[in-house]
């Protein structure tokens, strides 16, 4: 009898886990599928944007201005406004949202109010793109005069892409052990000695990963920047950076007018000529080698950071 019992066990026990490995196999199948069709769809937009714009990409296509010739346009002004617009968006979101991650994780006390400033940072993360809009042009250029400017436009992608800055960091800095943080303050380290040189520096890969989704969205954003007022037309370049009289460095570039790639797509692409179709397809073709070398780049830092840390 027992032996009977025992035979039903592990009959029901080798059912189990034979059913446990069907579905596991079935969510791998899945999950296959569901990454071909994300990588087949991305080849092929990228395939029809090169087929469309690979001809129009040349020197002169990126020195020029753009233009109501098809064949004499060119994005200079606008993958100058998409750099200086990035950069200062990066410059903004990045050390607060860095700054605020550890804050929250590291030394903010854990009551009410922290639980609700953590929900209110990941409701703001799912915010549409256009109330930042809206919230920038009655903050930033009614309120503060900044006007329709560079300096606006990256303030207002800073605000949408703060709040993936601050998860990110929290996530990371969440990852590392604890046992780092009580070796450190067993040698009578500080806890901002313990922060600066051990959580932040093992917790930088995530802290990266995190600023290149965040960067990868702002480069993209369309709405919140025609909100603010971003021209769909301009022919001149914001003020240089640098003067000839002390004390050298100017920044009156940040209060200049500025376009963006994105709108510049927009502009072209509503347009009726297949030609500014094909200009469209060519600057979408910049704009995606723009992201991947800012991308690049963010990858190769993250890779110096962890390779330091292992050795």
């Amino acid at each position: 009898m027992a032996s009977a019992t025992s035979a039903i066990g592990m009959a029901r026990l080798e059912s189990g886990v034979a059913r446990r490995k069907l579905l596991d196999a079935v969510f791998v199948i899945a999950g296959l599928l569901a990454t071909l069709v994300g990588l087949v769809t991305l080849l092929a937009l990228i395939v029809k944007l090169a087929v469309d714009g690979v001809g129009r990409l040349s020197w002169t296509f990126f020195t020029a201005y753009p233009s109501r010739f098809a064949e004499r346009a060119g994005i200079l002004s606008a993958w100058v406004g998409t750099s200086l617009v990035v950069l200062v968006t990066a410059a903004t979101a990045v050390p607060l949202g860095v700054a605020a991650g550890i804050y929250l994780e590291e030394y903010a006390p854990k009551h009410w109010l922290t639980d609700l400033i953590e929900i209110n940072i990941a409701n703001l993360a799912g915010v549409p793109s256009i109330v930042y809009g809206l919230l920038a042009l009655g903050l930033f250029v009614y309120q503060f005069g900044l006007g329709q400017s560079i300096l606006t436009g990256g303030l207002t992608l800073a605000l949408l892409v703060l709040p993936v800055v601050i998860i990110a960091t929290r996530e990371a800095i969440r990852a590392v052990p604890g046992n780092i943080r009580e070796a450190a303050y067993a040698l009578g380290a500080t806890r901002w000695q313990t922060v600066r040189d051990h959580v932040v520096p093992y917790s930088m890969g995530g802290i990266l990963t995190g600023v290149i989704i965040a960067l990868s969205r702002a480069i993209g954003e369309t709405a919140p920047l025609i909100t603010v007022g971003a021209l769909t037309f301009i022919a001149f370049l914001p003020a240089p950076p640098w003067q000839v009289q002390f004390p050298f460095v100017s920044f009156e570039w940040l209060l200049s007018p500025f376009t963006v790639i994105p709108i510049q797509m927009f502009n072209w692409i509503s347009r009726p000529q297949a030609e500014f179709h094909s200009n469209a397809a060519a600057a979408g073709l910049a704009l995606i080698a723009m992201t991947l070398a800012m991308n690049g780049v963010a990858i190769y830092l993250r890779y110096r950071f962890r390779r330091r840390i292992r050795w």
